[in-house]
């Protein structure tokens, strides 16, 4: 039997709600058979056949109303996959030109990634600065009822398809939320979602700042220009880097090697296994670390999955930075794009992939260094002069021949505006992000004393 070629792609993520499905990597790289290879299979269970075409037969000739064949039979391979585990999934040809569309970080649709759990639609990660961000939806919440209509019973390519519409037009999403007695109800506008996936910044002197949402296919080459670019700003070498992987639901598999890789020297980052040799994959450092070695804190939360948790599983093992935060989503498991000969695809977990020290983050996630809850910031406004009393306040007291000259107090006209921190790195709100940059500012202290007892 002569078989068709076979081309794949390699997935990591659930589905983007978007004009079509952001993939993990775009590699679509023939798998050549082997000349006219043959498919070593088991005997077909030939009663269980006959209770198929038993049930069809009877759906054919006694079900209310007349149903088509073709239906019938998408069906039947849709709950087929479906059974198997939450990302399997049968896709039709339009779903398969969707799924191929982009991993240019630009789409349509409410900017959130989901995956099926115990039939109703789970919030994986609501993408930063998107709609589904905008309108309070979290990792965790439980999506089960679109517009008035109940998820119960759809697949998820269903589902998404019902989220997905034109740019500018409303849907409403009725969620449950762990901690509410009640469901919410989130009114969310669609529109064309373009993902900035790598933001930097300087929080304070030597102290830098660098968050990947979402991992596209040029994400690698983004964050080595941001690292080069922090360090032309600081002007001398960092103290310390804070990459904040939260709510990061993943992407492109390569893009998560090459973020890994860019602190790394050598050694391993990730490989996968499954049942057949194409599953079979090493990546490894190639040598250079952007960095020079300086420390590095790396924070997570439930809604770091997939490509996230690879980055943050090699930077564990290899002790290259402290992970920070809380327990990530945990999803190990790798698709497949399987093209079938009639314009479908079939979406199928053909691996899982491992840490370097062979840890499988499946259903697990990645656990923190340390434990870090979420939590915002308010500051307390109070003027020093009024925090009490202090010695130089008292009448007579010694003067200190040493201590700086005070800088006269700022006239009501002064025209000297100081920058705004940028949002996504504000140590005035973020309690995650001040930890990890009064842990990075720890080392510094310590570092010298430590190199100078040896």
């Amino acid at each position: 039997m002569k078989y068709l070629s076979r081309y794949t792609l390699i997935l990591l993520l659930g589905v983007f709600i978007g004009a079509g499905v952001t993939i993990e990597r775009m590699v679509f790289a023939a798998r050549q058979d082997a000349a006219a290879k043959e498919t070593t299979l088991g005997p077909l269970p030939l009663e269980e056949l006959r209770a198929f075409t038993e049930v069809f037969n009877k759906i054919k000739a006694d079900y209310v109303v007349n149903v088509e064949d073709k239906k019938l039979l998408h069906d039947a391979i849709q709950g087929m996959l479906a059974g198997l585990d939450p990302h399997s999934s049968y896709l039709d040809a339009e779903g398969f030109k969707e799924i191929r569309i982009s991993t240019e970080g630009e789409f349509g649709g409410l900017g959130i990634e989901v995956s099926m759990e115990d039939g109703f639609v789970k919030v994986v990660s609501p993408i930063e600065d998107t709609p589904a961000a905008h309108s309070g939806l979290k990792t965790g919440d439980i999506i089960v009822r679109l517009n008035e209509k109940p998820v119960k019973g759809m697949t998820l390519n269903d589902a998404v398809k019902l989220m997905r519409g034109k740019p500018g037009t409303d849907i409403v999403l009725t969620v449950l939320r762990e901690g509410n007695n009640k469901p919410l109800k989130f009114t969310v506008t669609r529109a064309v979602i373009k993902v900035q996936s790598v933001k930097s910044g300087i929080l304070e002197d030597g102290y830098a700042y660098l968050r990947v949402t979402q991992f596209q296919a040029n994400t690698g080459d983004s964050v080595a220009a941001a690292l080069n670019k922090l360090k032309l700003q600081n002007k001398v070498n960092l103290k310390g880097l804070v990459l904040d992987l939260r709510n990061n639901p993943g992407g492109v598999l390569n893009a998560a090697v090459s973020v890994s890789d860019a602190f790394l020297t050598n050694g391993l980052i990730v490989y996968t296994q499954g049942r057949v040799a194409d599953a079979q994959l090493k990546f490894n450092a190639t040598g250079t670390d952007l960095l020079g070695g300086a420390p590095m804190v790396v924070l997570v939360n439930g809604g770091s999955a997939s490509a996230s948790e690879i980055v943050a599983g090699a930077l564990q093992d290899h002790k290259r930075a402290i992970i920070m935060g809380t327990k990530t989503f945990g999803k190990g498991s790798v698709q497949t794009i399987v093209p079938m000969s009639n314009g479908a695809a079939l979406k199928l977990t053909t691996a899982r992939y491992y840490t370097p020290n062979g840890r499988s983050i499946q259903a697990t996630g990645i656990i923190p260094d340390i434990i870090v809850g979420e939590a915002k910031l308010t500051a307390k406004e109070t003027k020093v002069e009024e925090d009490g009393l202090s010695e130089a306040d008292l009448t007579g007291h010694l003067e200190n021949p040493s201590a700086p000259v005070p800088a006269p107090p700022p006239g009501p006209a002064s025209s000297n505006k100081k920058e705004e921190r940028p949002k996504f790195g504000n140590l005035k709100e973020d309690y995650q992000l001040q930890e990890a940059v009064n842990l990075l500012k720890g080392i510094a202290i310590l570092s010298p004393r430590f190199a100078q007892a040896k």
